[in-house]
């Protein structure tokens, strides 16, 4: 998918209960633990807390734009929104470099080089696609156990005598009670489907950063495209990472494919107020999906004791799982403890593929070169403690065109977000054959390997995106076209 702000559904086709509602998954919101499941708190807002504000002010990380297009975004924040329609030159930090290609065409984007002295927050830059709408961006997400004082940074774009400045504020929320708060977000209205570039505090440690030159090819109008640095590592010997197996030894997955022709569709255990669902509310869904004609579930991570009461009602229901290792703002060292649960969890007969980082690169979580790492270590971990089955990572088409040869040792298989709804150019009758040829360009990437389409959809309702327009019976066509052309290939998103 191009962002996570657009929840294109999973398919009116099947029933009611499959649809297009993104406040009901955790998709993306696991970076965030945003949307509904999440207690949302903009800047203005306290939730019930008691806010003490500490401000820490550093040079401008998004720095002047050498390019500027018009954009149709209406922000009514407190803490403004950068909107994303130009390209930025590389600051001195090192801090991904994102463009907005015009128009589609092959970019180069030049090698540049970071040295730090030592550690630093900046406010580094996310994106998200919009749709006409209200919608939250950014923020720092935590999980508190009971009431608590919590203290993070958040990011703030200001203007000052005509000059943009970006700033790190530290912010002090007293919670009122256990649950999981969304602190220092954006509200933003979008009057019509744009990209939006929005600052999020990061930190740097001391070390060399490198930009290696990129080349891009962009099959779409206004397409983000973010030029992550290199992150230094520490000297250590050669053995410090497990390696992976250079042979899995392992068959390339034969999903398990319903009486719907389809062969899954993700699932996130959450209620509509954000809390987790019981088992028995797990059962009666993961029951419904197989009435539906699906071969296998896919969840995004370990949250919500997803592995147990899931795998549970899959195992009773003959149902194969996609399980997840989900990266977010924390990065790889935030994920480390699932991919512990997972292998506590062990129900290896259940799974057909391991998915390490849904979108992580693209959204600035870590750089290629970590999640290469990372999967490595996963793969090592895994294979060790029984499991055979292929491990793979998923992005947006684009981001794989430009990491993914450098990925490919590590994968065993490709997957890829691919939702025909952000071509203006693409109506819901040409969803399928659309969704199928990015497929083929997928498949090109590893030479050798399968590739899989780990979310897809079309939305219900909404405004239309060009010849891309959302609707119940249009839904129906996208998801009947998607089926035909390469079902057996592809994870619809999503089940509410």
């Amino acid at each position: 998918m191009r962002v996570s702000l657009l929840a294109a559904a999973a398919a009116v086709l099947f029933g009611s209960s499959v649809s297009a509602s993104h406040q009901h998954h955790r998709r993306h919101a696991h970076a965030g633990h945003s949307s509904s499941a999440s207690a949302l708190l903009s800047a203005h807002q306290t939730c019930g807390c008691t806010t003490y504000v500490t401000t820490k002010t550093g040079e401008a990380t998004l720095v002047a734009l050498t390019t500027t297009y018009t954009s149709k975004v209406t922000i009514t924040s407190t803490i403004p929104v950068v909107v994303a329609t130009a390209t930025v030159i590389p600051a001195p930090v090192p801090t991904p470099v994102v463009t907005v290609c015009p128009t589609p065409g092959t970019y180069t984007f030049p090698a540049a080089t970071v040295t730090l002295t030592s550690t630093t927050t900046v406010c580094a830059a996310s994106s998200a696609v919009v749709t006409p709408g209200t919608h939250t961006l950014g923020g720092i997400t935590t999980v508190v156990l009971t009431s608590t004082s919590v203290v993070c940074p958040y990011a703030s774009v200001e203007t000052s005598a005509g000059k943009t400045i970006s700033k790190i504020y530290s912010t002090t929320y007293v919670c009122p009670s256990a649950g999981t708060y969304t602190i220092g977000a954006t509200t933003i209205t979008a009057t019509e489907t744009s990209t939006c570039v929005f600052p999020v505090p990061t930190s740097y440690t001391p070390g060399t950063y490198v930009q290696p030159e990129t080349t891009v090819t962009v099959t779409l109008t206004s397409q983000v495209v973010f030029c992550p640095y290199t992150i230094p590592t520490a000297s250590a010997p050669a053995s410090a990472l497990p390696a992976a197996p250079t042979s899995s030894g392992y068959s390339a997955p034969s999903p398990k494919i319903g009486a719907s022709g389809a062969w899954s569709i993700t699932y996130s255990p959450y209620t509509s107020s954000g809390g987790c669902k019981s088992a028995e509310e797990v059962e009666v869904d993961i029951a419904d999906i197989s009435s539906k004609g699906f071969g296998s579930v896919r969840i995004y991570s370990t949250d919500c004791t997803g592995l147990i009461n899931v795998g549970a009602s899959c195992e009773k229901h003959g149902l194969k799982m996609i399980i997840g290792v989900f990266i977010d703002g924390k990065g790889i060292s935030g994920a480390q403890q699932q991919v512990t649960d997972i292998v506590s969890w062990g129900k290896w007969s259940l799974v057909e593929l391991i998915v390490i980082g849904n979108e992580a690169i693209f959204n600035g979580h870590c750089s290629a070169t970590e999640l290469h790492d990372f999967i490595a270590s996963c793969k090592s971990t895994f294979s060790g403690a029984g499991y055979s089955g292929p491990c793979t990572t998923t992005e947006p088409l684009n981001i794989l065109q430009q990491y993914g040869s450098g990925l490919c040792d590590v994968l065993d298989v490709l997957g890829c977000n691919i939702y025909a709804f952000f071509n203006p150019d693409v109506d819901a009758d040409g969803a399928g054959d659309f969704v199928k040829t990015e497929y083929d360009l997928v498949k090109g990437i590893c030479p050798g390997k399968d590739a899989y389409i780990l979310e897809t959809g079309w939305p219900s309702a909404g405004s239309c995106n060009g010849k891309a327009c959302p609707g119940v019976e249009e839904q129906k066509k996208a998801i009947a076209g998607t089926i035909s052309a390469i079902g057996d290939h592809a994870v619809l998103f999503s089940y509410s």
